[in-house]
């Protein structure tokens, strides 16, 4: 009897960490008005809040392409000037509701599942992602050069949502690590 509850106890405690990880910050609602298909193709990643997948990668694209099964693969690809080497991760993705609600579950690892959540789309100009946390945030373009209009929108909408801003880091070449350039300053 002890070995069953036991059993049972991880069983449930594996579950409680998988479906956490497929949570959301609690400000932050997914858009409703969502496309796959407008959705689909490459987005350039414009800022983020770091994180221990993507440190150190600088020109980072997701790509995404319609899988058979419904859901959609995920290429992100960056560069790694360290190694010298571009660096690859495939991953899947698959709706937690209804395909106009963006609100994805994505893994790069098997089994193991983590929120994607667009809570701000512009078909095809720009999409504010996160996690299932705060420590989790994107800003991603159709182009590789957006206005500072669209950043100073995207950390003012980040920012009343709770997430820490000061931590964004730019992942382009024609934007300061510290501060966006002015539109007058852009290439």
């Amino acid at each position: 009897m002890g070995r069953l509850l036991n059993s049972k106890f991880q069983i449930i405690l594996l579950f409680s960490i998988l479906s956490g990880c497929i949570s959301k910050p609690e400000t932050v609602l997914p858009v409703t008005n969502f496309s796959l298909d407008s959705y689909l193709g490459v987005w350039h990643e414009i800022a983020r809040i770091d994180n221990r997948f993507e440190r150190g990668l600088t020109d980072v694209t997701a790509t995404y392409t319609r899988r058979n099964d419904g859901g959609m693969e995920v290429l992100n690809r960056g560069y790694d000037s360290e190694s010298n080497q571009w660096k690859e991760a495939t991953g899947k993705a698959y709706f937690l509701d209804d395909q106009s609600i963006g609100h994805l579950k994505v893994s790069f690892f098997g089994p193991f599942y983590s929120s994607y959540l667009i809570f701000e789309y512009s078909e095809g100009g720009y999409a504010y992602v996160t996690g299932n946390s705060y420590e989790y945030l994107w800003l991603l373009s159709r182009t590789k050069v957006v206005s500072k209009t669209v950043i100073d929108q995207f950390i003012s909408k980040a920012n009343s949502l709770g997430f820490d801003t000061s931590k964004l880091i730019y992942n382009v070449g024609y934007l300061d690590q510290k501060s966006p350039l002015s539109e007058e300053e852009l290439p």
